[in-house]
């Protein structure tokens, strides 16, 4: 299952989602402000960032320029705490599966959360008789070389 953390008024988030439902993706939406985002969900996404807390904490948001200190200077629990009390300071969206994790939209990105054997049907299924192949066979073919 597909979890997207979003906020009112983002374009990004708007986005993310409309590709979902465009590709029959189920997806369970969770508005980090309406919605109290438990300690053990936020250590889980703090565990899934590629490089730490920079990953998915924005650092130029007013709520974290008011503390006056650093990401490293605060503790898991305290930075729990804070991000509870200020759901504002997550990127977003933030979307996650089992195998993925995504923070911002990317028209590229995005795509590794189609399942791989919709994907291997997908490049199997796309020959030359295909009336997209001169778009995107001929693209694949290039990766591939």
């Amino acid at each position: 299952m597909i979890l997207l953390y979003t906020s009112p008024g983002c374009a990004s988030c708007r986005k993310a989602k409309q590709w979902l439902k465009q590709n029959d993706m189920q997806f369970v939406e969770k508005n980090i402000f309406t919605t109290l985002l438990k300690e053990n969900e936020i250590k889980y996404l703090l565990q899934r960032t590629d490089n730490g807390t920079e990953d998915i904490i924005s650092t130029r948001s007013k709520a974290f320029q008011a503390l006056n200190c650093t990401l490293e200077d605060l503790s898991t629990s305290q930075l729990v705490d804070f991000i509870q009390h200020n759901p504002s300071v997550l990127k977003r969206p933030i979307i996650i599966n089992e195998n993925s994790f995504m923070v911002g939209y990317d028209d590229d990105e995005i795509t590794a959360f189609v399942p791989s054997h919709l994907r291997a049907l997908s490049d199997r299924s796309c020959t030359a008789s295909c009336p997209n192949y001169n778009i995107c066979g001929r693209l694949r073919k290039e990766e591939v070389d």
